[in-house]
């Protein structure tokens, strides 16, 4: 049941739709259906007017509806297995820029969160934004001991007005998914679950720093990106305070070119940081857009704007790396395979129709610059290929999506010839090395070391019990049980000499793989430790259990 604000903020909702011409968008709803005849017969369609096209009507009134609006056209804008291209292309060009709030009430505001006057920590404030957005603004200031740094500070009520819409968002989402042909495949209330908790991170300015931080030392010592710094002890939840940067508009090509900037390093590199990004770190800029990117004169990136970043569970990083490079190589039978595997398709598909499908859509665009290659146009016609099988969409996938083709334009604006199958293809076979190779398994040994040193010493204890059971059963059975035990005893030694094999080969294999990865070993000695303590440990335990199988009756 709909309380009184929330009726009328949907009849101005509506309202706004008419007065765009998308009387369609209104009456679309089955429960709504009735309501046709009266919009064909209302005033303001007794004369035909003249609209722009219906993807421009879209955008424009998503924008007269205000920052959540704008901001889940954006997001739906990347969705292009739920829109027609047009469509998605026109959503593209949401512009997140409002009439900035007056600069004395920000300066309230952030002397609210700092609980005393701004003059007793900068010694200067600008009152006129540099920027201003949906959820914030950003205003230039200097702090005492000279810095340079930028304020950014919470639209006031922001907080109250998004959860408002959200509430309206899984209203409607709730009915596509209830009289939508495609809701159950298309999931419209996980799309606007995973938005929320997209938006509402927006809402937390310290949230937002701590992704800067988190991003900052990923790249500490980077030539290819920088993050400028967090001043925590001014950051709260609804003011930031960063280290403020100067470089170039990516979007500004001309002015890169006339700096001497390689385009085709920058478009190269821009591809690089993203997959380092998604794989290495599992930390990704999640807004790359060209307002959020700058340039050095060096050709380094500068990137602002922290609000939305992504991360992947390992599976889906795993399934991904492993499609991405099925793809590069052409192996549109293991893409098959894997979406299987992930259940992103239902079991009951048939492999060999699901590669054919794939093979259909991919061959055409393999070996093509990136400026005969549109990403959306590409991702539409996988996506429209998936809907055949019943493909559900992944919404943890949405950000990494529209990452993506923030990337392709990035790359089609600064450096059309770039080939971004060519350069993608070696990082993900250098990472998938390292993620079965021997630095990785002993690294990961390595961080597992404490919770194995704290688990074993307990074993023996654990095996004493199982002893005592077997003990008692013999005791209360001992003539049937009596064949059981010796068989479990012959069956425990046979597997206890492997063990002891096995424990003393890893071992060795650990200690000398230590001394190929690490050096040399007295120079490396906090390393190698845990590897030659953790192998006389486990070397350890299968003779206690020799000792302890061979006291069994």
């Amino acid at each position: 049941m709909l309380r009184i604000p929330q009726a009328l903020r949907l009849l101005h909702i509506n309202l706004v739709l008419l007065k765009h011409g998308l009387d369609e968008v209104v009456v679309s709803i089955p429960p709504l259906g009735p309501l046709r005849a009266l919009v064909r017969i209302a005033p303001w369609n007794w004369v035909k007017r003249h609209l722009p096209p219906y993807p421009v009507r879209v955008r424009l009134a998503l924008e007269e509806l205000g920052p959540i609006f704008i901001k889940f056209g954006q997001l739906l804008s990347t969705r292009v297995d739920l829109l027609p291209s047009d469509l998605a292309e026109e959503l593209a060009k949401l512009q997140d820029r409002v009439p900035p709030f007056p600069g004395p009430e920000a300066r309230v505001l952030i002397e609210k969160a700092w609980g005393r006057p701004v003059e007793t920590v900068l010694d200067a404030f600008e009152e006129k934004p540099l920027a201003s957005a949906s959820i914030a603004q950003v205003h230039t200031a200097q702090l005492k001991d000279g810095r340079e740094v930028i304020v950014k500070v919470l639209r006031p009520c922001i907080d109250r007005v998004i959860r408002r819409d959200l509430e309206l968002m899984y209203v409607f989402a709730g009915l596509a998914q209830r009289y939508w042909p495609d809701g159950r495949r298309l999931r419209p209330v996980e799309v606007v679950r995973e938005y929320e908790k997209t938006i509402l991170d927006e809402l937390n300015l310290q949230r937002e720093a701590a992704n800067a931080s988190q991003l900052r030392r990923n790249f500490k010592h980077s030539d290819d990106l920088y993050i400028p710094e967090v001043y925590w002890d001014w950051t709260r939840p609804n003011v930031m305070v960063m280290e403020r940067v100067y470089g170039t508009p990516v979007s500004r090509v001309e002015e890169l070119k006339a700096q001497g900037i390689s385009m085709r390093r920058l478009g190269t590199r821009g591809v690089e940081i993203f997959f380092t990004q998604v794989f290495r770190d599992n930390f990704f800029h999640a807004d790359m857009h060209p307002g959020n990117i700058f340039v050095e004169p060096s050709g380094r990136y500068i990137s602002v704007d922290f609000g939305i970043v992504g991360t992947l569970t390992k599976e889906d990083q795993r399934y991904l790396a492993e499609n991405l490079l099925a793809f590069f190589r052409r192996d549109y039978r293991r893409v098959a395979e894997l979406h299987l595997e992930s259940g992103w398709v239902p079991l009951g598909t048939r492999v060999e129709e699901f590669e054919s499908a794939i093979r259909t859509v991919c061959e055409p665009i393999f070996e093509k610059p990136i400026a005969e290659i549109s990403f959306g146009n590409f991702l539409v016609n996988l996506f429209q290929t998936a809907r055949r099988f019943d493909m559900e969409i992944q919404p943890q996938l949405v950000l990494l999506e529209k990452t993506l083709i923030h990337i392709e334009g990035l790359g089609r604006q600064l450096y059309p010839q770039l080939d971004l199958w060519t350069t993608a293809k070696p990082f993900m076979e250098r990472w998938m090395r390292e993620q079965i190779g021997l630095k990785q398994l002993v690294q990961r040994t390595l961080h597992n070391w404490p919770t194995l040193a704290e688990e074993l010493p307990d074993v023996p204890v654990a095996l004493l019990r199982i002893v005592d059971q077997l003990e008692r059963q013999a005791t209360l059975y001992p003539d049937g049980a009596a064949g059981d035990l010796k068989a479990i005893r012959n069956r425990l030694n046979d597997n206890n000499r492997r063990l002891l094999a096995t424990f003393g080969a890893l071992g060795l294999a650990g200690l000398a793989s230590a001394l190929l990865l690490f050096g040399d070993p007295w120079t490396e000695l906090p390393w190698l430790l845990p590897v030659v303590a953790g192998a006389m440990l486990l070397m350890s335990f299968a003779l206690f259990w020799r000792c302890l199988l061979s006291a069994l009756p």
